[in-house]
């Protein structure tokens, strides 16, 4: 996802107006930035056949790592037991979530699992909001996520769980992330967790290269996976929000569940029916219906 990842560290936004011409070039970068890390994580699933869910994360997560650690540039002997714990617990947040939102995708699909991973976010948004209107995008959002997990037979309660997961982690890691960003300056905090996960997922890597050997063309999706749902997104978003409103990039990030529906239709044939984008139209309105009558 996100995840890095969106999920990821950004700068705070300039507050001097730009000018029209900057202002496209960050609805550009936007657009380019959701598209890449839906892209990455449709791409990532053309691996599944051959290495799993499994072995997709632990790529993606050495290239988050090496994108990462370039760019913060950690000085890791510099770092306090303060500083370290909350890092420790963003390194296995980070892991754990785009584990779990890419076996979500790979059982119930790109769209549905992003939807309900997105929940996360929105959750953490509405919790700190104390407008009525906020509770009424709260129930927007509960009745899509019962319209998307309604009882049927071909139901994934499994895989939705498991979307449930990642959007709990994906909450956590905003929150620690928040803490992190606090005791750690700069993006070292982002960079030493990245590097951390990367550490950790070593011996599943290879775990899973013995048990499932690796095609060059499966290794290859998987790269491309990790840069464009972490080196493309982090560096487009550096460039965003220079250009643009932190309330217009809000705004557009509640789009993501829509073009994971699109990018999933159109690279792995994952089509949806009337309800399911029934529910993802209440989970995307309830986020943009809170963010556009928020005040600054």
């Amino acid at each position: 996802m996100r995840a890095a990842p969106a999920r990821r560290a950004v700068p705070t936004p300039l507050p001097n107006p730009q000018s029209p011409g900057r202002g496209w070039a960050g609805v550009v970068t936007m657009v380019a930035s959701g598209l890449s890390n839906q892209t990455g994580a449709a791409v990532g699933a053309l691996a599944f056949p051959v290495i799993g869910p499994v072995g997709v994360v632990a790529v993606r997560q050495y290239v988050a790592a090496a994108v990462l650690l370039a760019v913060g540039r950690p000085r890791l002997r510099d770092f306090t037991w303060p500083q370290w714990w909350p890092v420790l617990l963003l390194a296995v947040v980070f892991g754990t979530m785009n584990l779990s939102l890419y076996t979500a995708v790979d059982r119930i699909g790109l769209g549905l699992a992003v939807t309900l991973e997105f929940l996360g976010p929105l959750s953490i948004a509405l919790a700190a909001a104390r407008r009525r209107l906020d509770a009424c995008c709260a129930v927007i959002a509960a009745v899509g996520v019962v319209t998307l997990m309604r009882p049927r037979p071909s139901a994934d309660y499994v895989g939705m769980g498991l979307a449930l997961l990642a959007a709990v982690c994906w909450a956590s890691y905003i929150l620690l992330n928040r803490t992190v960003g606090r005791r750690v300056p700069g993006a070292q905090g982002a960079a030493a967790a990245a590097g951390v996960s990367a550490v950790l997922f070593l011996p599943v890597g290879i775990l899973v290269a013995v048990q499932r050997p690796p095609t060059a063309e499966s290794v290859a999706w998987a790269v491309a996976a990790g840069v464009l749902s972490s080196a493309v997104p982090y560096l487009a978003d550096l460039l965003t929000l220079r250009h643009v409103p932190a309330q217009t990039f809000g705004l557009f990030m509640s789009v993501n569940p829509v073009l994971a529906a699109l990018v999933g239709w159109a690279v792995l044939g994952q089509g949806l029916g009337s309800w399911e984008w029934a529910g993802i139209g209440a989970v995307v309105t309830a986020n943009a219906l809170s963010i556009l009558t928020r005040r600054e």
